[in-house]
């Protein structure tokens, strides 16, 4: 797991490092840098290709259409190639359009109109909106003030990040939201220690993959973090006739969430990406003291910044008090509605705070989540993923096991199943109704199951491809795929240690679980 600690980087000035115009997400994306990652691209044209034909041309199991198969078939060789980047991730997403055309697993026009996707309109303001933050320096300010109070040491920094996260979750339910309003200020902190997209360092990668797990991880410490979570617990009301109340949710699912997000930034920086010595503190000739001289340089603030403090504020008001739109306008203003709120007064002529050409759009990385979700979509059309689900369990000999090795088979399903789907809320949909049916033919109760894999719903941290803020973080081009993989796997594991050591000591406790070695009834 270790890795060869890399060599420290020299310092830079602290003005080329925080020069923000040249941190441009559009500009292009990244160079493999090893050895390994060379030859991974080089394996994984002829492994798709050989994935592909494997699946096409397999015996159609019982239940499975062919344009499931063929749906599977083109969905696994784009896996491959987006984890091993033998084309650019964009020219693969487009490369699995054009196959899902042609083999008719979709038609045309669902497949063209993921790109008008709620999704995509949310990135695609969020990016504009983060380029305000960085245009009017208040990103810089932020960055600065976040070093001066924690950034003495790169461990202190990464985890000012894990507890800002934590204290955004519950106040913004949109993690897209979340992941760009952090952005700016990930970049400059990466900055300041040395870490960009030239030359990405241990401790960039520490801190974009912990804000990454931090943003997804911390959304389940509350039902309603997110929408898949207030889906799940509808499933358990109308399907068991048992509530789940919030603090019902938040006791059993906060403590997870927080300790493994404690762990992972203790493992991180000591064995997953260990940080160099020299890169322990800020890369700033001069040290803390410059930026704290930097900091104080930037005086009051500008009437641009709180231009932009007061549109973000808009914004952020609506994406906080979205319950209660439908009382306070007639009409429920959705995440990216609010964003667009924000990008038309970001760009109003005269009165805005910035020019179109002054927006940093990556639009390669829309065209990857694009492609990402035309995949996804296929494999729930055609039944791919519910027959992949049924089949699945339907292989295990669940009744000749205890409750533990049960619980431990089907939320370990939950956890790593968002490698295969791209939507939090479809995947609620296919599995928290399998895990309830299940649990009562086998005798136990379904909340005992239906809850804790509840609890995994938001756990998307596997792949740039997983989630929303995957894609934008991976924007930053300062870590590979393999990178994201290894870093999510080893967070999904550790939650997933957590939540079995949980329900054989304090989910039995609360009565959310019977006997860990409990046989069915």
């Amino acid at each position: 797991m270790a890795a060869e600690a890399p060599a420290a980087t020299p310092a830079h000035s602290l003005q080329a490092l925080l020069d923000m115009e040249k941190m441009v997400l559009s500009s292009k994306t990244r160079e493999a840098q090893s050895p390994t990652e060379k030859w991974m691209r080089y394996l994984g044209f002829p492994g798709g290709i050989l994935l592909f034909l494997l699946v096409y041309y397999l015996p159609a199991g019982a239940g499975l259409s062919g344009a499931a198969q063929t749906g599977t078939a083109c969905f696994a060789l784009a896996l491959v190639w987006w984890v091993t980047e033998p084309f650019p991730t964009y020219v693969t997403s487009l490369i699995l359009m054009f196959l899902l055309l042609v083999t008719r697993t979709s038609p045309a026009k669902p497949i063209m109109d993921v790109l008008g996707m709620e999704v995509i309109w949310l990135n695609l303001l969020a990016f504009i909106l983060s380029s305000m933050l960085v245009k009017t320096r208040l990103a810089k300010r932020m960055a600065l003030w976040l070093i001066v109070k924690f950034g003495r040491k790169a461990s202190w920094a990464l985890l000012a990040f894990v507890i800002l996260q934590l204290a955004l979750s519950p106040l913004i339910p949109a993690t897209a939201a979340r992941c760009v309003m952090t952005l700016p200020l990930i970049i400059v902190v990466g900055t300041i220690y040395g870490s960009t997209e030239q030359t990405p360092n241990n401790f960039g990668k520490n801190l974009l993959l912990l804000n990454l797990a931090g943003i997804s991880v911390l959304t389940s410490v509350t039902m309603t973090g997110s929408s898949a979570n207030l889906v799940a617990v509808a499933f358990i009301q109308s399907m068991t006739g048992h509530r789940v109340y919030y603090m019902d949710w938040m006791i059993a699912g906060a403590p997870i969430a927080i300790l493994t997000m404690l762990i992972m930034w203790f493992v991180g920086q000591r064995f997953i990406f260990p940080i160099a010595a020299g890169d322990q503190t800020p890369k700033v000739e001069g040290g803390l003291a410059l930026v704290e001289e930097q900091h104080r340089s930037m005086g009051a603030f500008s009437f641009q910044e709180k231009k932009a403090m007061v549109i973000f504020g808009v914004v952020l008001f609506l994406w906080m008090t979205d319950i209660f739109h439908m009382r306070w306008f007639g009409v429920e203003i959705s995440a990216p509605f609010a964003a667009l709120i924000g990008a038309v007064l970001v760009l109003f002529p005269r009165y805005g705070v910035l020019q179109w050409s002054e927006a940093d759009i990556p639009w390669h990385l829309l065209i990857f989540s694009a492609g990402a979700y035309a995949g996804g979509l296929a494999l729930e059309d055609t039944g791919a993923a519910e027959w992949g689900v049924r089949t699945l369990f339907g292989g295990m000999n669940l009744k000749s096991i205890p409750f533990g090795a049960a619980f431990t088979l089907i939320t370990g399903v939950m956890m790593y199943s968002h490698l295969l789907t791209t939507s939090k809320t479809v995947r609620t949909i296919i599995l928290i109704p399998i895990i309830i049916t299940m649990s009562k033919a086998l005798g136990w109760d379904p909340v005992s199951m239906a809850l804790p894999a509840a609890l995994c719903i938001d756990w998307v941290v596997g792949l740039p491809i997983s989630g929303k803020p995957n894609v934008i973080l991976f924007s930053t081009n300062q870590y590979t795929v393999m990178d994201n993989f290894k870093f999510g796997m080893i967070t999904c594991t550790v939650g997933m240690v957590l939540l079995v050591i949980s329900a054989a000591t304090w989910f039995h406790w609360l009565g959310i679980t019977p006997s860990f070695w409990a046989m069915p009834k």
